[in-house]
């Protein structure tokens, strides 16, 4: 009589091992690109006011204007002949309609204007201009 003792056959076991390793990987590689990415938008400086919002809301629509002549709309860098339909793209999308409109201080009024009157024609609810408070 002969006794099998070894069981030969197909290991059905998924190695964990591997996935484990490569997630881990990816986690760590976001990790160290995130601040780079962060430290890669434009830098507005913004004019000073008695009275400033605090606090962000998450349903606003943020067009940057910078001194170089770069316009940013919710951080896409946008050519400025484009700034209607991106912000048409994104109003559409948008449950609150409200556009902010951060330009820095030394950008000319006519950019400002021409932001903001984009917004309203596309039918925003609500446009402002962003602003930082004043030291006191």
């Amino acid at each position: 009589m002969r006794i099998h003792t070894v069981k030969k056959g197909i290991i059905a076991d998924i190695n964990m091992i591997p996935l484990i390793d490569v997630s881990l990987i990816l986690l760590i590689i976001f990790m160290v690109i995130t601040p780079f990415l962060v430290q890669s938008q434009i830098q507005v400086n913004l004019p000073k006011a008695s009275e400033a919002a605090k606090g962000g809301d998450e349903n606003v629509i943020t067009i940057q204007l910078a001194a170089d002549g770069t316009v940013t709309v919710e951080g896409k860098i946008v050519k400025p002949g484009r700034l209607e339909r991106e912000l048409a793209l994104r109003l559409s999308k948008s449950y609150k309609k409200t556009v902010l409109v951060q330009a820095d201080k030394t950008v000319s009024i006519d950019r400002v204007v021409t932001a903001l009157d984009a917004a309203k024609k596309l039918g925003a609810s609500k446009v402002g201009i962003g602003v930082s408070p004043l030291d006191k």
